[in-house]
């Protein structure tokens, strides 16, 4: 474990990717606007980051092609959104939806990057200090 892994790095990290996840999903949801048939995907963020927290303290492992242990990634489960009011072209995606949740997607993001810029300016200290008390 190196210096910068701590707790709450590591939480951080697993914030981010699961709100990278759900931001990929809208661009998606967005890029298909257009598309005939295509229904809206989501993710749930809660449980997802339960998961990918779970998925982490797993230690989940695999063999990479060289003989080394890698941490297997994160991969979220993405579900179909029911309710939406669908065009005659069957598809679901509503422009209005997705934009408030690009914006909730990108507070979310700059809060995670802010709270992990604050965890290494702690660390930067730290070290600084050179054990000091101040």
């Amino acid at each position: 474990m190196s210096m910068i892994d701590s707790a709450m790095t590591e939480a951080l990290g697993r914030f981010l990717d699961v709100d990278v996840a759900r931001y990929k999903l809208i661009g998606s949801n967005l890029a298909n606007i257009d598309t005939p048939g295509f229904r809206t995907r989501d993710l749930d963020f809660r449980a997802e980051l339960a998961r990918a927290s779970v998925h982490a303290a797993a230690g989940n492992f695999a063999a990479n092609g060289e003989g080394l242990l890698e941490y297997t990634s994160y991969t979220p489960v993405v579900r179909q959104v029911r309710g939406l009011m669908q065009r005659p072209d069957g598809n679901d995606v509503s422009v209005e939806r997705e934009s408030l949740l690009l914006a909730e997607t990108q507070m979310k993001f700059n809060l995670g990057v802010q709270l992990l810029k604050d965890e290494f300016h702690t660390i930067s200290q730290a070290i600084n200090s050179g054990g000091t008390a101040s």
